[in-house]
């Protein structure tokens, strides 16, 4: 098989990071299986990733968790490598529910590892987390800084880090990418695909592009008093498309020699809420309501990465500005005003 003919498991590849990825891996010759409990997703998103690139893809319906399951569909296909994106990520249901996501994203990720260890398939590129820097001191955030979290979906994302960094130290045969995301926002510029909360939206531009197709009266901006330049929270939104791609060059990096790395994925630059509330007035031509709303206990003021290591090590660098991320967030929204639904 040529290299990039190789055939990759996706596992959350129905969601919206996963789906603009699973378009990027096909674009750049991978063949790829999904795996999705539809959980937090839509099989449509599947049905609109074959009109992008023109191809049927293989997909089950089934847990991460599901070790038979899992078990599987590596007994039926030859896996180059695997992409992790199956995990739950709403920071204030983790603060509720800690059981429920340290049994999917740790437990559902502890699975997999075995599983592909069993079939002798030690290539993974796994989704974590800026949440895994907790409360930075200092801006921008190197991927040298100090570890921790604040919320039970952070330290999900830690433990399983942790994890993939013991099994390397006990088998260096793993070839491991670890990419801390950002802020990922946008949608592919066809406008078929894109992020579909299933409930109130819990990141800031899924709110404020509900709000401008009316599907919500009113953003609530949590915080102006921050030491920042007009006292909202300062945060590194990338374009989701920039984050997709991080995956292939992350893929395409795996080597025998690369063991378990991290990389930050961001654009290295910070914009604060009422920037992107703007930047979304102009691009869809809609005024976003908003109110100021209290501090939320656990948020920082600033929040942005340094992206040199991902440049350096993975080639790879962000392309798309504000306003691209914004014109495309609008195309997405307007011609879907209630999602995938």
């Amino acid at each position: 098989m040529q290299e990039n003919s190789k055939k990759i498991l996706v596992t959350g590849g129905a969601g919206y990071i996963g789906s603009h990825t699973v378009v990027s891996l096909i674009e750049n010759g991978f063949e790829v299986f999904i795996l999705d409990d539809f959980s937090n997703s839509h099989v449509e998103s599947i049905r609109r990733v074959e009109q992008i690139c023109g191809t049927s893809i293989d997909f089950l319906e089934a847990d991460v968790g599901d070790e038979a399951a899992v078990r599987g569909i590596f007994e039926a296909n030859d896996f180059y490598a695997v992409i992790h994106f199956a995990a739950f990520k709403a920071i204030g249901e983790s603060v509720q529910q800690p059981l429920r996501y340290y049994q999917n994203n740790v437990s559902g990720a502890l699975n997999l590892l075995k599983v592909m260890d069993n079939f002798d398939c030690r290539r993974l590129v796994f989704s974590s987390s800026a949440t895994v820097y907790g409360d930075p001191s200092s801006v921008p955030i190197t991927e040298s800084f100090p570890l921790s979290a604040t919320n039970p979906y952070g330290q999900s994302k830690l433990m399983v880090e942790n994890i993939m960094r013991d099994l390397y130290r006990a088998d260096q045969s793993w070839q491991l990418s670890i990419l801390r995301y950002f802020n990922p926002v946008a949608a592919h510029q066809s406008g078929l695909i894109g992020e579909d909360p299933s409930d109130i939206p819990n990141n800031l531009m899924p709110y404020i592009s509900q709000v401008g197709v009316g599907r919500l009266d009113c953003l609530s901006v949590y915080g102006d008093d921050y030491n920042t330049p007009d006292g909202t929270g300062v945060r590194d939104y990338i374009h989701v498309s920039d984050l997709a791609n991080a995956h292939v060059k992350a893929l395409q990096a795996l080597n025998s020699e690369h063991g378990c790395e991290s990389y930050n994925i961001g654009t290295g630059q910070g914009y604060s809420v009422l920037e992107m509330v703007k930047a979304f007035e102009r691009a869809s031509g809609q005024t976003i309501n908003y109110k100021v709303m209290p501090r939320r206990g656990g948020d920082v003021a600033s929040c942005y990465a340094d992206t040199r290591k991902s440049t350096e090590h993975l080639d790879w660098k962000a392309e798309y500005d504000l306003d691209r991320m914004m014109q495309d967030l609008w195309r997405w929204q307007s011609k879907n005003p209630n999602g995938y639904a």
